[in-house]
């Protein structure tokens, strides 16, 4: 079932969302093994539907960060394509000039603040953009994701007392796929349930959705952002996924021990892309399939295209 309040354009926007960092990413794994892309690339294959439903209440002057897993969160929240594939590339029209790769992306026009290759460390920044929100009196928020691992770094809990006692129109999302690298949740916490109770003892409101639902994430975030728009204060979203792929890397890793591919099957069975794709008139589907692939293979000729970075462009930009 999807949502009474949504229509047909909501779901086909969604699906086109949802099925373009899919195919994105897909390629991305598939050009992976050539070399070309001279980054380690953390994919979101499987876990794509959280971006996308919270990036699609956001609007224009919204700010999003992440971490290293943020391919989803870049093109959820708008931003360029062409130069997200020539950054993993090295070229010198990435959106960081080819010196980020894949772990850093940023693209100021479309709100997207940047991510980060350190655990954790996106959440204190994204607080001092909301901050920035808060007293240019706008109505923006801030939304800041982080994976399970995130939450058990320090400036986690200290970000979340702060944005609690100045009342800062800040999202947390914990997109919670169960591990932190190799490590299951229930080895690190002796609750592994309570990320949420966490945020609501420092004075977060916070709010988990267990099976992945793309409607039910959509709908918590609008609920939650219309709320920080008039001044409501931060939130937390802890919504459980599952990552299909190795922790950094185009391929499966369910032959190392530490996961099983049984654990897969479920969150399989209910693909949200696959989901959606069935409630889109077949023709319009096939439509928003063929635009995907199209604006893929030119970014990907865009990056293999343009020029790597001139030798003196090592020290541009460096301020420390």
């Amino acid at each position: 079932m999807t949502e009474a309040n949504l229509s047909p354009a909501d779901v086909s926007r969604l699906y086109r969302s949802l099925k373009r960092i899919r195919r994105f990413e897909e390629v991305t794994a598939e050009i992976y093994p050539s070399d070309k892309i001279k980054s380690p690339v953390h994919l979101a294959i499987g876990q794509e539907q959280v971006s996308v439903a919270v990036c699609d209440v956001l609007g224009a002057g919204d700010w999003v960060g992440g971490s290293y897993r943020s391919h989803a969160m870049y093109l959820a929240k708008g931003g360029s394509m062409p130069a997200m594939m020539a950054e993993m590339y090295g070229k010198d029209t990435g959106c960081c000039r080819g010196k980020g790769g894949s772990m850093h992306v940023i693209d100021v026009q479309a709100g997207v603040m940047g991510s980060s290759a350190v655990v954790s460390t996106q959440i204190p920044v994204a607080a001092g953009y909301a901050l920035a929100a808060k007293r240019a009196h706008a109505g923006h928020v801030v939304a800041v994701f982080f994976g399970d691992g995130a939450s058990e770094e320090g400036c986690f809990y200290e970000t979340l007392n702060f944005a609690a006692l100045h009342a800062l129109p800040l999202l947390f999302i914990c997109e919670n796929n169960g591990y932190a690298i190799h490590e299951p949740i229930a080895k690190r916490r002796a609750k592994p349930d309570e990320i949420c109770s966490v945020a609501e003892s420092l004075g977060v409101p916070a709010h988990r959705i267990d099976d992945g639902d793309v409607f039910a994430i959509r709908r918590t975030a609008e609920e939650v952002v219309r709320r920080m728009r008039k001044g409501g204060g931060p939130a937390l979203i802890e919504a459980k996924v599952y990552r299909w792929r190795e922790h950094v890397g185009p391929n499966e890793d369910y032959d190392q021990g530490y996961r099983f591919e049984d654990e897969v099957v479920p969150w399989k069975r209910t693909d949200q892309v696959e989901r959606l794709a069935a409630m889109v008139d077949d023709s319009a589907r096939a439509r928003i399939d063929a635009e995907i692939e199209t604006e893929i293979a030119d970014a990907v000729r865009f990056a293999e295209e343009s020029p790597i970075p001139a030798a003196k462009e090592v020290f541009s930009d460096v301020y420390a």
